[in-house]
């Protein structure tokens, strides 16, 4: 059965255009912190990923790391005395420095790739 506003994928596509308002409406400002996390965690799986849906290739969880310690970073702002807090940023930076040590060894382009896009030293 083909209703008459599904004649093709491709017509559906061209077919869609938002509004300013409805854009606005849907954008990440009016979201919340979590999904704003989440859409930029995703973003950055998407670029290293190796093949679709791929979450296990160090690369890939190095970018999912550093997208935890960032947050964690904000929390410890906010909450000084947060110690336990701290101790957990403390445990994912150095996850992701036993990773990006193996990736330096396994793949050293990927090792720099990854690096120079974070921002890390």
């Amino acid at each position: 059965l083909i209703l008459p506003f599904q004649n093709s994928v491709h017509e559906t596509e061209t077919s869609l255009e938002m509004s300013p308002k409805v854009a606005q409406l849907l954008s990440l400002k009016n979201g919340n912190q979590k999904r704003v996390v989440q859409s930029q965690k995703a973003a950055g799986m998407k670029l290293f990923e190796m093949r679709p849906g791929d979450t296990g290739s160090s690369s890939v969880q190095i970018i999912a790391l550093t997208a935890r310690i960032q947050q964690m970073q904000t929390h410890i702002l906010m909450h000084r005395k947060d110690h336990s807090g701290k101790r957990g940023m403390q445990a994912f930076i150095v996850r992701r420095r036993k990773m990006l040590d193996y990736l330096e060894r396994k793949d050293f382009e990927a090792y720099a790739k990854i690096v120079q896009t974070l921002g890390l030293a």
